[in-house]
């Protein structure tokens, strides 16, 4: 050890055998020979890792020890190495055994000393080989990771691993020495010191405040002093030393008052019940310390729910954990992007009750846990018993809260809070008047917090909220340098010293989550950085989670770039993440559009006084939103010592005058947050007093009791410091005619709730206006509430500046339970939950963590002040289990409508109806087989119910009969087991019953779908002809007039169509069928069936840049099939299906008689475009005034047309804005929300003269723009370019108004108008040059806007590669580049040769990687380099395509080869009309890596019977063994010819001389080879005697390889050059 270092001794057991210092290496081994008992023999046991690192100089180290300890002699002592294989594998009895035959190999003998050198795996294993090497021999730890150090290496725990399980034998046997060397934490990656880390803020926050402090203040020193080694000085080394040695002092004296664990030792398991349950679950992906993290903030939020633990403490160990970089949550971003999707699902809070069941300190089936009373303090010093309800809701990712049982409920009900007290016991909490006091104000906290950074000098915070979003701004301004925080009061009290505005740009990102409030202040606040300029260091890039990325935030960025600030946007315009410079802000004139947000002008009156000028702030573009919060900011200033003077109504006046902390600042209450308690005692009839909110409140919220609460009926008593709300009796509420709750807009989901029961007066709709911004805020909030009130039964209307509530009474509320999303919206969730006070059974919330924002304690306080049942709730999965295998896949980027009711997946049933014959049953089998649901035919479960056919019953008791019995089994199908999961096909006639039409209604009420078949009458006639097993029809006149009573009975039952018509593709008049076209119906119900449940709702990515749609414009599809429609829409994104310009297809089409007709040809184009595309259909009806071909006359057939579109399942329904509803803005929507159901509404204004939309600030522009919001989801402004000027004017238009949150389709027709096209932001439209005419003036192709945008460099280039080895021949890079090119894409693919994945790993790491193919031999090893898999991938177990997210980008691992599988297939049957694939076998050859594709291929096409042939039959047995569960029968065959009879026959093997017998080919069929090289392969061969059809494998390798493409493009390929690149190049090679 070198001179003047010093060493630390701490006692355990009554020696001081624990030694921490630096640089130990030459001491330890002095210590051992001068003070242990003397060995023969010194076994060193460690991993070839830490051999390569340490042994060298541990070997002098030892020889040099012993000459200065034994200078005269003896001779020196042995020193032997074993070095295992790295990892827990090495933990087991046999390597145990292996090292003790080695040991006596070596003539060990009893005075051998073993030494563990490495972590807790060698720790462990070495200490149980020294406890049981002849009865006991000497035993030295010397450990290497922080985790070993401080936790394993202490206590004399030992043991190995068995298949039942970790650590199950072993033995206590204590260390000699334990030697913890801080210089070996040196090599640590930053990762495995985080892990290390949880112990000891573990260990500090059950026993010493003192040190938990430390840690929390010094977690930048300490991460530098492991991570920089001695660049980080002796100050460093220092701490590093303090904190490592308290945390080893704390559990040696816990070992040595309790070594065998038999109480106080339990202690030290604070975090690990939950830990471990996770740890189960995770590991190896996540580590020990990562879920121990986890575990100890759950655990101290059971603490906290039981009234031990104060709300603050819980916050500042969250902090703590994270600034080690430890996860704190079990949906923290750091556990799902370690364990990925798949593992994160398997934390069903059951699955883990179970796995805590079976927790050494239960006592019986009682759990136990750790809780903590203060940091660094414990409620008992043992772990206590805690009610499995609460444990379970802590761990759960939503809750179940209410109802609340009327004061006057007697006897036991539903449990309470947590699981406590009875539904009794919650009524009288209820009945007696609380006492709440919300936490802080989330909008004075973060003004505080910043402020007191920004001034000198050190400023005590009081009532700081302990949030998210407080966090959040906590961290960031620690990170610039801003100021140092330290905590008193128990965390109560935070102390900010800030440095006088001196500030520096942080490296790397600010990482915000979806703190809005933080990230606009930040924005302003980074720009005051000094170190500006051009140098590396000078920018930092503040970004946020995916909902925060959508947020809006340029108007504060355009007045920033104004004022000198360079800032750009990293990912799209408009929204995080910004990449911000310092440098200061100028000063001066500042001009701020402030219609949008408040939040953009208290950011920049915030950091105006650091200003080098004084700043002159006007603010422009509209309405000024939220000017209370303005005036909050204003007020607050002053407080901190500068004056703000108000010009007028728009302009502010900020000196250069640095802010003056006060002493003190108490942060009051928050308002918005105490609406919920209040309105609680409302809805409830409850008395509820806040007693530090009232009317001297700088909040405007703090008015909702007078100005809301009063005029619906309750009782308000508020003084200046407090607010008093008691309830009318239950349902006595009053509606609202109107409310303006622009001053207090966040309480408007509050007022909402309550409207949506106030039906106590003569009035029932409460209208509430002046809150717009609601739509842009952490969600579409407006959009939101009303899509969640619908699950409660109450109807709203979603307005551009407020929402019309109509009040259901609360005996009409839903009687089940509804599941409602909150969209990560805080006050979502807490003003939903208020409802479910009085809804009949309550309502689950689905993300009950998302209240942390602003109150993380709401539940503890729901439950516990106010008397509501809470406890936890497993929300079903958002996606169902089956896979939507090969269609087109997007995602629309609006969360607040896209993950609404119209998009969230629904597990209701599927109900079939439609004429006998037209193909109910078999399309319903084929759909239930797809979605991975129950299939029920309705005829037959009657006929099982009632005993008879039905020919009989009709015949022996008539069909009224019949009808009874029919109702009777379809309510108890649709009310009981078959309600969900299942697809239900009627009889024909089930909607003749008005009971039937009522119950199939019903079922769309609740959210199911129910899908009527169109037929081709001809068809069907035919069909009913030949059909005996119903009773006949008359005559064939019979069954057309059948059909036309039932045609507006069938329309009144359903909400979704789908046309049924085999002759289609042909137009034969003779309704003969078309071959193939039945597969191709199938594929159409499927996807209607994916789209109607929510399943799959093919949306296109708008914020992946240059999306766009195809316009076609021939009046008849049929002139794009079969070929050219796959041309035209090469790089398109979605096709427009142009209804105006159809009319000139369908002669005699009008708005009168001939409106039928027009609507079922329109109907048939529809189907035809399904049929041939599997792309997105934006379905337009674009009128004469807006630059169409519609009669503006026929309205009412425009309108009808709009909701069939709806029906049939168009993606995207573009719906018109006329004049009428811009002027008044109550006009009702063309499509109200529930009549758009699963489609996403385009509404459009086109201003076709370009002399009314101008793009400037005009009102016009923004009454057509809040008229669209309101109308739609995404929002679609069209003008004219008159000059180049225009088109700049348009892109500042929606530079201020698009965001991912709020999509804007803004553009210029015309020549001049193209470069608008260039830049609109999403769902641009384009043309094609094969389409002869565009559907508007000025409308380019894909590739030109492509092309374009590249050279603007608004498209940066991206390199794609192959990984794998030897790749020199493949002619990928051919096939890909000649795709990029086509589609006029910057990017390249090129050659990655390599079989190492660490070099995978650095290519992906790289910032221009957009994407890659793999083959072998890496289609295996590149999974764990991924994030995510999708599910094919995790089936084949291989990935051969690497995706880029458009979200941060997340690597995807997929896999394509069954793709091409699956398309080349399909085709082949088509052509060779083989026999369908749901009744044929097949049969693969070969059991290796492609057969796994090839067989997941044949369960994506419904193949039932397979068999597998390998000459190992052993492997091909593995292989059925693994994949049985996807087939009805899937065999091993010895002998090919066993195989016989299969109508498809895949190879996967490059066996050249394998005997194909000739009865394989027996009957005819479709032979597949997966080798490219030959072309003919004896496989092919052998097919091609016997008239088979073949695919060869270079049709395959093309086809997945177009698959590849578009997944990494979301853009349809050009197959074509595509095909053509890779066949020039298998020409050249051959």
């Amino acid at each position: 050890m070198a001179a003047g270092n010093a060493v630390v001794r701490i006692p355990i057991l009554g020696s001081e055998s624990i030694v921490c210092g630096h640089g130990l290496a030459d001491y330890m081994w002095e210590d051992m020979f001068a003070s242990l008992a003397a060995a023969s023999t010194y076994v060193v046991i460690t991993d070839t890792n830490l051999g390569r690192l340490y042994m060298d100089g541990h070997r002098a180290a030892f020889a040099a020890a012993w000459g200065r300890v034994r200078p005269e002699g003896p001779a020196p002592p042995r020193l032997l190495v074993r070095e295992l294989a790295p990892g827990e594998a090495s933990k087991s009895r046999e390597v145990k055994a292996e090292i003790e035959d080695w040991m006596l190999a070596e003539r060990c003998t009893r005075d051998t000393t073993v030494v563990a050198l490495g972590g807790g795996v060698i720790g462990d294993l070495a200490g149980f080989v020294a406890a049981t090497f002849m009865r006991g021999v000497g035993f030295v730890q010397v450990p290497t990771s922080l985790l070993a150090m401080v936790d394993s290496s202490i206590g004399g725990k030992t043991a190995v691993d068995t298949p039942a399980g970790k650590n199950l034998i072993g033995a206590f046997w204590q260390p000699q020495r334990i030697y913890m060397d801080m210089a070996v934490l040196a090599t640590l990656p930053e990762r495995e010191f985080a892990n290390g880390m949880a112990e000891v803020i573990k260990t500090a926050a059950i026993w010493d405040a003192a040190e938990f402090a430390v840690l929390e203040a010094g977690a930048a020193a300490v991460r530098a002093a492991v991570l920089d080694g001695e660049r980080a000085g002796a100050e460093g080394a220092a701490l590093l030393l303090r904190v490592i040695a308290a945390s080893a002092r704390v559990k040696a004296h816990v070992v040595t008052h309790d070594e065998r664990e038999s109480g106080l030792r339990g202690l030290l398991n604070f975090g690990h019940t939950i830990g471990h349950a996770l740890e189960a679950e995770l590991a190896p992906h996540v580590l020990h310390g990562e879920c121990v993290a986890v575990g100890c903030v759950l655990e101290a939020e059971v603490a906290c729910r039981l009234g031990h633990l104060s709300a603050a403490s819980v916050g500042r160990l969250a902090r703590c954990l994270r600034a080690y970089g430890l996860p704190t949550a079990m949906d923290d971003p750091l556990l799902v992007a370690r364990a990925g999707p798949e593992r994160m699902a398997r934390l069903r809070p059951a699955r883990l009750m179970r796995t805590m069941g079976v927790d050494k300190k239960n006592i019986g089936a009682q759990k136990r846990l750790v809780l903590l009373r203060t940091l660094g303090a414990t409620v008992e010093p043992r772990p206590l018993p805690v009610a499995d309800a609460l444990i379970e809701e802590v761990v759960s990712a939503g809750v179940h809260a209410g109802p609340l049982p009327p004061r006057s409920a007697s006897g036991d009900g539903g449990g309470g809070g947590g699981g406590g007290g009875g539904a009794a016991a919650a009524a009288a909490a209820a009945a007696a008047a609380v006492v709440v006091v919300p936490p802080g104000s989330k909008s004075i906290s973060n003004r505080a917090l910043l402020m007191a950074a920004l001034g000198s000098g050190p400023c005590r915070i009081r009532n700081l909220l302990h949030s998210d979003d407080t966090q959040v701004m906590l961290a960031a301004l620690q990170a610039m340098g801003g100021c140092s925080v330290a905590w008193e009061d128990g965390g109560d009290t935070v102390v900010v010293t800030g440095r006088g505005g001196r500030l520096h740009v942080p490296p790397g990102e600010l990482y915000l989550g979806n703190a809005g409030t933080a990230a606009r202040f930040l924005a302003a606040a980074v720009a005051l950085a000094a170190n500006g300029g051009d140098c590396a260091d000078s920018a930092t890039v503040l970004t946020g989670n995916a909902r925060m990325r959508q947020r809006p935030i340029g108007p504060l960025v355009d007045a920033l770039r104004a004022n000198g600030t360079a800032v750009e946007y990293c990912e799209r315009e408009g929204s995080l993440p910004l990449r911000v410079a310092g440098g200061g802000l100028a000063g001066g004139r500042i001009q701020l559009a402030a219609s949008v947000s408040s939040q953009y002008v208290s950011a920049i009156l915030l950091c105006a006084p650091y200003a080098r000028e004084p700043v002159r702030l006007e603010l422009v573009g509209g309405k000024v939103i939220s000017q209370p919060y303005i005036d909050m900011t204003i007020a607050m200033m002053a407080q901190f010592g500068c004056r703000v003077e108000r010009v007028d109504e728009t302009t502010y006046v900020v000196p250069a005058a640095p802010y003056v902390n006060p002493p003190e600042y108490t942060v009051e209450s928050d308002a918005s947050s105490a609406t919920y308690p209040l309105a609680v005692a409302a809805i409830t009839g409850g008395t509820c007093t806040v007693p530090n909110i009232g009317s001297a409140s700088l909040q405007g919220d703090a008015r909702f009791a007078v100005d809301v609460l009063r005029p619906m009926g309750c009782h308000v008593e508020q003084t200046a410091t407090s607010t008093t709300v008691r309830g009318p009796a239950r349902g006595g509420l009053r509606a609202l005619p109107t409310v303006d709750m622009e001053p207090m807009t966040d309480a408007f989901l509050t007022a909402a709730v309550l409207a949506a029961v106030a039906a106590g007066g003569p009035e029932r709709v409460t209208r509430i206006r002046g809150i717009a911004n609601q739509h842009v805020k952490e969600c579409d909030r407006i959009a939101a509430m009303c899509a969640e009130l619908a699950r409660f039964g109450v109807a709203a209307d979603d307005l551009p500046d407020g929402i019309d509530v109509h009040a259901r009474p609360l005996a009409e509320l839903a009687g089940e339970a509804p599941s409602v999303h909150c969209y990560d919206d805080h006050r979502v969730a807490m003003s939903l939950s208020v409802l479910a006070c009085v809804a009949p059974a309550g309502a689950e919330i689905r993300e009950r963590r998302c209240v942390g924002k602003t109150w993380p304690q709401w539940w503890d306080v729901l439950a516990r002040d106010l008397g509501v049942p809470v406890r936890g709730a497993d929300p079903a999965m958002d996606q169902p289990s089956g896979e939507p295998d090969h269609h087109h896949h997007a995602n629309n980027s609006k969360p607040d409508s896209s993950s609404s009711s119209s998009s969230s997946p629904t597990d209701m049933s599927i109900v079939i109806i439609g004429m006998r014959g037209v193909g109910k049953t078999s399309l319903g089998r084929v759909a239930a087989r797809e979605l991975g649901r129950e299939f029920v035919d309705l005829d037959e479960l009657l006929e099982r119910d009632v005993g008879l056919t039905i020919p009989a019953i009709i015949n022996g008791s008539g069909w009224a009969a019949f009808r009874e019995h029919e109702t009777r089994v379809l309510a108890a199908a649709l009310g009981g087991a078959q309600r969900t999961g299942a697809v239900v096909a009627c009889g024909g006639g089930v909607v003749e019953a008005a009971e039937n039409r009522a119950q199939l209604k019903r079922h769309i009420a609740a959210g199911g779908a129910v899908i009527c078949l169109v037929p081709n009458m001809a068809q069907v006639a035919a069909y009913l002809g030949r059909d005996t097993t119903r009773p006949a029809f008359a005559a064939a006149s019979d069954i057309h007039e059948v059909y036309a009573r039932r045609l507006p009975l069938y329309a009144e039952s359903c909400n979704y169509e789908l046309l049924v018509d085999t002759a289609l593709l042909s137009g034969a008049s003779d309704g003969a069928a078309t071959p193939g076209a039945w597969a191709l119906i199938e594929r159409d119900l499927v996807r209607l069936a994916r789209f109607a449940t929510g399943a799959d709702l093919n949306r296109v990515d708008v914020a992946r840049p240059s999306s766009c749609f195809l316009s076609l414009t021939a009046p008849d599809v049929r002139e794009y099939l079969p070929a050219r429609l796959g041309v035209v829409t090469e790089g398109a994104h979605a096709i427009e299906l142009r209804a105006d310009l159809l009319l000139r297809g369908c002669p005699g089409a009008d708005a009168g008689a001939g409106a039928d007709a027009f609507v079922a040809y329109v109907h048939r184009q529809f189907t035809l475009l399904r049929h041939s595309s599997r792309l997105p259909i934006v379905f337009t009806v674009r009128s004469e005034p807006q630059g169409g071909a519609f009669p503006a006359a026929w309205a009412a057939l425009q309108a009808r047309l709009l909701r069939c579109a709806v029906r049939w399942g168009a993606e995207y329904v573009d719906v018109e804005i006329s004049d009428a509803e811009i002027k008044d803005s109550a006009q009702p929507l063309a499509l109200a929300p529930p009549a758009r159901q699963r489609s996403l509404l385009i509404a459009s204004f086109h201003d076709t003269v370009g002399d009314r939309l101008r793009w400037g600030a005009t009102p016009f522009g923004a009454d057509v723009l809040a008229r669209a919001r309101a109308a739609g989801d995404i929002a679609k402004l069209v003008s004219v370019a008159r000059t180049w000027d225009d088109n700049m004017a348009c892109q500042a238009f929606v530079r201020e108004h698009h965001s991912a949150a709020a999509s804007l389709i803004a553009l210029n027709m015309g020549e001049r108008g193209r470069m608008s096209r260039v830049l609109c932001p999403c769902l641009t439209p384009v043309t094609h040059p094969l389409l002869g005419a565009a559907a508007a003036p000025g409308q380019i192709s894909a590739a030109q806007i492509n092309q374009a945008r590249a050279l603007c460099g608004l498209l940066p280039a991206q390199r794609f590669v192959l990984f794998g080895s030897p790749i020199a021949a493949s002619p990928s890079p051919a096939m890909h580049n000649a795709g990029f090119a086509h589609l006029g894409l910057p990017h390249t693919y090129g050659l990655c040769e390599t079989a190492d994945p660490e070099a995978v790993r650095a290519a992906m790491a790289q910032p221009d990687f957009g994407g890659a193919s793999v083959t072998i031999p890496l289609k295996e090893a590149v999974i764990p380099l991924l994030g995510a898999l999708t599910p094919a991938a995790r089936c084949i177990g291989a990935v051969n395509t690497v995706i880029r997210t458009a979200d941060r980008g997340l690597l995807l691992g997929d896999n394509t080869d069954y793709l091409g599988i699956v398309g080349c297939l399909q085709q082949a049957q088509l052509d060779a009309q083989t026999a369908p694939f749901a009744a044929a076998r097949a049969l693969v050859i070969g059991a290796g890596g492609t057969s796994r594709a090839a067989l997941y291929a044949l369960h994506a096409l419904g193949v039932p019977r397979v068999a597998v042939f390998n000459r190992t039959p052993a492997r091909a047995q593995a292989l059925a063994d693994e994949f049985a569960r996807l087939f009805a029968e899937l065999r091993v065959v010895e002998r090919l010819e066993d195989a016989a009879g299969a109508a498809y026959v895949i190879g996967t093997t490059p066996a050249s001389d394998l005997c194909l017998p000739d009865a394989l080919f027996a009957a005819p069929g479709v032979a597949l080879d997966m080798a490219y090289k030959p072309r003919w392969t004896p496989l092919l061969e052998a097919a091609a005697r016997r008239k088979w059809a073949v695919v060869h494998g270079v049709a395959v390798l093309i086809e997945q390889g177009i698959h590849q493409m578009e997944r990494w493009t979301g853009a349809i390929a050009p197959a074509r050059p595509m095909g053509d690149a890779v066949h020039a190049k298998y020409a050249t090679d051959c």
